[in-house]
């Protein structure tokens, strides 16, 4: 089970994520009021899904002996109103668009880089983000923390 511990401090949005034995930063950009110091949340979204993106597609090539040398995935996002998305028939407020962009280095056929492209689709933390998700928040007082 993945665990993290974020810690925001007394001023600004520099964001300090601390996880297993390493830490990680996040901010805001200058004109969002922030120092413009580390990525973004949804910068480091993007960067956990194409991270996982390439793992799989590495795991998987390395299970199969197919010779992939590299991976690389541009990602983007957007957000739009759900009843101006043109797929989407449901009642969320909003639809949120992931556009990723995969390259697979390597002697590949057409056939090996068709089923890296569908199993990287099938990576973890896609299927966190397209799969329904339930959170259960708990208000703790700051003695109790995990980690403290």
């Amino acid at each position: 089970m993945a665990k993290a511990i974020v810690r925001l401090g007394e001023k600004g949005y520099r964001t300090e994520i601390s996880i297993r034995d390493h830490k990680v930063y996040m901010d805001e950009p200058v004109e969002d009021g922030g120092m413009d110091s580390a990525p973004t949340p949804s910068e480091l979204l993007l960067g956990a899904l194409g991270g996982c993106i390439a793992i799989t597609a590495r795991l998987y090539a390395e299970r199969k002996g197919w010779p992939l040398e590299g991976v690389e995935v541009a990602l983007d996002m957007e957000r739009f109103h759900g009843k101006d998305y043109p797929d989407y028939d449901g009642g969320a407020a909003f639809v949120h668009e992931l556009r990723n962009q995969i390259v697979f280095r390597g002697p590949l056929d057409e056939d090996q880089r068709q089923r890296l492209l569908e199993i990287a689709g099938r990576c973890p933390v896609h299927r966190v983000i397209e799969n329904p998700a339930f959170f259960v928040d708990e208000l703790l007082e700051a003695e109790t923390l995990p980690g403290q």
